[in-house]
């Protein structure tokens, strides 16, 4: 079945990070300079593919709790403070869109679709990002995790995109790879559509039961 139904959305919401975009081995460097920064043992990249996903503060955490074996809250706020510095400096050395998405948000352009990145990372690395990979002009807003007090799986990002681009859940479709993206939209009543080689903190994306796992975004015209 396809849950996308694109003829009959106006409003498209994707995640970023595993979405949109591969940025797992900048999260590598970054995590590894922050560590190196403060003296501590420094992680792989297959690690840290199973640690992104979920925001930069459970990263953090589970980044120390491999290396400690316990997390220091004082040490989680200094490492996340180092990484944030590092990282926003210098988001975009190796990130890469995945296949198939220049051309879905290139469909979506012509098509009149309202695209918005609704990412639990930060605004600004997240517009960043955008700009150096010459994909912020697709969207007509990027909704960071810092923008309010909470971030997904609590719905107030989709909400807020659906009532200030005045469409309506219906009208909407969520494009992600999380169990947070999942959550998000069935909290907000919003059709949603995963894709299976994104980052879900090393978790099956199955077992959230979403309504439709796809490989390529690309399926969605399938």
């Amino acid at each position: 079945m396809n849950v996308a139904k694109l003829d009959q959305r106006e409003l498209i919401l994707f995640d970023l990070d595993g979405t949109l975009v591969d940025s797992a081995f900048d999260l590598y460097r970054a995590m590894n300079l922050s560590l190196e920064r403060l003296g501590l043992p420094l992680v792989t990249e297959a690690q840290v593919r199973i640690w992104i996903g979920k925001g930069t503060a459970l990263f953090c955490e589970s980044t120390l709790r491999y290396l400690k074996g316990e997390v220091d809250p004082s040490l989680q706020q200094q490492l996340l403070a180092t990484f944030l510095e590092i990282y926003n400096a210098d988001p975009c050395v190796d990130t890469k869109p995945f296949p198939g998405v220049l051309e879905f948000l290139q469909w979506g352009i012509q098509n009149n679709k309202k695209l918005i990145c609704v990412t639990n990372k930060p605004e600004q690395p997240a517009r960043k990002i955008l700009e150096i990979l010459q994909m912020d002009h697709y969207f007509v807003d990027v909704v960071g995790g810092d923008r309010f007090d909470r971030r997904k799986p609590d719905p107030i990002q989709l909400n807020y995109c659906i009532e200030r681009y005045q469409s309506s859940a219906e009208k909407t479709l969520m494009i992600g790879d999380s169990s947070n993206d999942v959550e998000a939209a069935r909290r907000a009543q919003v059709d949603c559509v995963v894709l299976s080689y994104g980052y879900n903190h090393g978790e099956d994306i199955q077992l959230c039961q979403p309504q439709q796992v796809i490989d390529n975004v690309m399926e969605l015209f399938a």
